[in-house]
């Protein structure tokens, strides 16, 4: 819930300009890459939150980190800490995890399959 919640924030704070704003210029709309990034941290981030196809959205979040990580941080050392990629690892490998391990008991994607009869999975 926490990496969804500050994944979403990033995404806010890029397309709307709350929260200290985007790092950086803000993209235009329908910029690549940033506007998107943008797009998939708000929307994938509230997913991860809320529990909501958390396994897809999860690994579109953790795919999106690493693409940034790999295309903006890594022309500029090879380790995290070389290069300010550690947001991105970090992100990059949760989302990771949380895709590989599922969303828990408390996602609403749960909550669906136990009023429906339905095993959780």
């Amino acid at each position: 819930m926490v990496a969804g919640l500050l994944f979403a924030c990033h995404g806010a704070a890029t397309l709307f300009d709350v929260l200290g704003g985007p790092h950086g210029t803000a993209p235009a709309v329908a910029e690549w890459p940033g506007w998107w990034a943008a797009v998939i941290q708000l929307t994938g981030g509230g997913l991860v939150l809320l529990g909501l196809g958390t396994r897809s959205a999860a690994m579109l979040c953790s795919g999106s980190m690493a693409y940034a990580y790999f295309t903006v941080h890594q022309e500029s050392g090879l380790l995290p800490i070389e290069n300010g990629g550690e947001p991105a690892a970090l992100f990059c490998w949760s989302f990771l995890l949380i895709a590989a391990l599922g969303p828990g008991r408390w996602a609403l994607d749960g909550t669906r399959d136990r009023t429906s009869g339905h095993p959780e999975g």
